[in-house]
């Protein structure tokens, strides 16, 4: 088998539904289709990033999260918005599109400020589970990144609802967070090492795009 590829997100479907998983990023079978909603944070986080970035004005409808906006402009440090980043499976920074690539993400902004290290993520959707999970795989790449960082000070900021969720993280942390992900890569690699894919069934289905399987009630 060749090594696993993953994301943040990939691996979320995966836990989610591991069929599901299997027809949208294994046989492809069935393409991702944007909603409202991921529109509109798409062009949220254009937005941000460019006017933290560039100081590109906010149009008149993003006016609304400008003091989310200048709150992270004060931050002190050095400011990395839209942050690539792409680890082999040494846990060393590769090229983002290296076929090498073990796990990568994109950071909405990350801060440097000596060996403190500030991750934002910003969140336009719902704030009543937050996962900060996603938080964990950001600090353990840019802790790769970053060599001389030691503490990073992570928050999903869901600005629509005026939420923050923060956590605060430690290099030597490092083992216990990636353990956060390896029993679900394990889960991960035996599906893929004995092609088992089974359904997880639960009240989302109904938005699930695989539309051949029994629990899609769409």
């Amino acid at each position: 088998m060749e090594q696993i590829q993953w994301s943040y997100s990939s691996l979320k479907d995966y836990i989610g539904c591991p069929k599901r998983y299997q027809e949208t990023k294994v046989l492809k079978n069935y393409e991702f289709q944007p909603t409202e909603a991921t529109i509109y944070g798409n062009k949220v986080h254009s937005a941000l990033e460019a006017y933290v970035k560039n100081g590109t004005e906010l149009p008149a409808n993003y006016k609304q999260y400008q003091g989310y906006a200048d709150g992270i402009i004060e931050i002190p440090g050095e400011k990395f918005p839209e942050h690539k980043m792409a680890l082999d499976i040494t846990g060393k920074p590769c090229k983002w599109g290296s076929k090498d690539r073990w796990v990568r993400g994109i950071a909405d902004l990350i801060v440097i400020n000596e060996d403190l290290a500030h991750i934002i993520d910003y969140k336009t959707g719902s704030s009543k589970y937050p996962d900060p999970n996603q938080l964990k795989l950001m600090a353990l790449m840019a802790f790769a990144y970053f060599p001389k960082v030691n503490k990073i000070n992570a928050a999903l900021m869901f600005i629509m609802q005026k939420v923050i969720v923060d956590e605060m993280y430690t290099r030597e942390q490092s083992d216990e967070l990636w353990g956060v992900f390896y029993p679900h890569l394990e889960r991960l690699k035996t599906s893929y090492e004995n092609d088992t894919w089974p359904t997880n069934p639960t009240a989302l289905c109904r938005f699930c795009p695989v539309a051949t399987c029994n629990f899609n009630k769409a």
